[in-house]
């Protein structure tokens, strides 16, 4: 009988501008084994996220690159294989900031903990609406932004997963939501299935043109901006922000792979004495249970709706991670390890 190996999705070389199929490769190795105060966790979900594109750049960020030769940094899901730590047993479920692997050797940190598969809709539940993607639009909402009855909210990459929860959060407190998307059937989507009060298509448009259809949108202005994409996006809002509005950035997606394109409204900052500020999850890590509790409970009473694309197979790692640049996805991206 052949020995278990372990295959393992590999950064082979720096992406120039869209990553190519070529900067990664496939890799068996030896299965691993854990040392003192290290566990073996068998992986059998990864989330894919925009994230990981700037991981892969040699360049300083709040984390460091993924290392020539490493498998790639993701978030995944699944049970602990082997254990040297006391509170880890052989079977249990935990989530981390692991590798696109299909077992990981890890030193237990504050990134890592059990999760209660039995509290989530499905154990994938804990890489989209329970997990980093749900918990950045709960705490993005309801602890930085925290908008009001009569107020707008503006979102970008709003049928995307952590863009679609943050439009039904805002929604829950009273505010007046406006989406962007690409495509009519994503701003449809957003409309008759998230419940969002406005949606616009940025396809095909400059930013004079989004700035008309988002004034067209948003007639009494916009008091909230939670940016996931940037550029002609970021742009053309902050030409309809209201006076101290608040601006916060999550991610910058259409300038991952290019040149970074900047903002040439920012003035609007100054004349409308407004705010803008980055905004990482890892500000709450202390917070993570009571937040995946409050989505569940939101879930459970029917208010949260949240969607899923799962991609089979490790094989399937550099396709699936693609969607996420053309807008091929339908639902939070996840690759199927196990």
């Amino acid at each position: 009988m052949s020995a278990i190996m372990n295959r393992r999705f590999i950064l082979a070389a720096r992406p120039d501008g869209l990553p190519q199929e070529s900067d990664f490769r496939l890799e068996d190795s030896p299965l691993p084994v854990p040392g003192p105060g290290q566990i073996v966790i068998r992986n059998h979900y990864a989330s894919l996220d925009p994230a990981i594109r700037g991981w892969l750049d040699d360049t300083p960020s709040y984390l460091p690159p993924v290392a020539l030769g490493d498998a790639v940094r993701a978030s995944t899901i699944g049970t602990v294989e082997a254990s040297h730590v006391d509170r880890f047993a052989p079977g249990d479920w935990v989530m981390g900031l692991n590798r696109i692997e299909q077992y990981s050797v890890v030193t237990p940190d504050d990134f890592m903990h059990p999760i209660d598969v039995m509290l989530a809709p499905s154990v994938t539940s804990y890489l989209s609406a329970m997990g980093a993607v749900g918990l950045t639009a709960w705490f993005g909402v309801s602890e930085i932004m925290k908008p009001r009855a009569g107020q707008t909210l503006l979102v970008s990459g709003a049928a995307g997963a952590v863009g679609s929860m943050v439009g039904q959060l805002a929604k829950l407190q009273g505010a007046r939501v406006v989406g962007i998307a690409g495509g009519a059937a994503k701003c449809a989507r957003l409309i008759d299935h998230y419940g969002f009060d406005a949606a616009i298509d940025y396809r095909g448009k400059d930013v004079a043109a989004l700035a008309a259809d988002i004034g067209a949108a948003c007639p009494q202005g916009i008091d909230h901006v939670y940016e996931n994409v940037g550029g002609t996006c970021l742009d053309a809002a902050l030409l309809h922000i209201n006076t101290q509005a608040q601006i916060i950035l999550c991610g910058l997606i259409a300038e991952y792979n290019g040149d970074p394109q900047g903002a040439r409204n920012i003035w609007q900052l100054i004349v409308k004495t407004a705010t803008m500020r980055g905004y990482l999850l890892t500000e709450f890590v202390d917070r993570f249970p009571e937040g995946s509790r409050a989505i569940a409970a939101l879930i459970a009473q029917g208010k949260l709706l949240f969607d899923e694309h799962i991609e089979d197979g490790i094989d399937r790692a550099y396709p699936a991670f693609m969607r996420l640049f053309d807008g091929s996805n339908d639902g939070k991206m996840i690759l199927k390890l196990a």
